[in-house]
């Protein structure tokens, strides 16, 4: 091996290693764990979760869904330890316009929620947080189909939005 092969080699070998090093660094600090990880604890306080009342209809299929994901289909707890306060909000949207009526043949529903988490026996503010869900959906010509169609993307949509705010509330109840 030649002088300038060597000093080549031992300067790709000194780059590569002044990269690794950081990134062994950055990878050493990570803490990753499962989210359904069964010893973090964050299935018993999800399960000791009661939520605010609904005041409309989305409002209540997202609350009912957050209920069952979160006590696994066991309802309520007699004696919660926090309190979710929610707050759900709809909007039908059209975005498909037919040109001779005017009218939407096609649309999407937002629901968006937010929520504050809070320890029962303080009141002390745990996460306050803000998530959406959108479904979309076609509104046939028929109005009471219309109207079915509608009903069942908002189920999905709320659905949605309970999965990710019980992602949200496992991930932050799990540290």
């Amino acid at each position: 091996m030649s002088w300038f092969e060597n000093k080549v080699g031992i300067a790709s070998r000194s780059a590569l290693a002044g990269l690794a090093l950081p990134l062994l660094l950055l990878a050493g600090g990570c803490q990753v764990k499962p989210l359904y990880a069964t010893d973090s604890g964050a299935e018993q306080a999800l399960k000791s979760i009661e939520f605010s009342e609904a005041d409309d209809r989305a409002e209540l299929e997202v609350r009912n869904q957050l209920i069952f994901l979160t006590s696994g289909g066991a309802g309520e707890p007699a004696n919660p330890e926090y309190d979710v306060d929610l707050n759900v909000v709809e909007r039908n949207v059209g975005v498909l316009l037919d040109l001779e009526t005017d009218l939407p043949r096609a649309g999407r529903i937002v629901l968006k929620a937010d929520f504050t988490l809070k320890r029962r026996a303080t009141g002390e503010v745990l996460k306050v947080g803000r998530r959406s869900a959108v479904a979309l959906v076609d509104f046939p010509g028929q109005e009471y189909a219309k109207i079915r169609a509608t009903r069942d993307a908002e189920n999905r949509a709320a659905r949605e939005l309970a999965e990710l705010i019980r992602a949200d509330l496992a991930s932050w109840l799990g540290r």
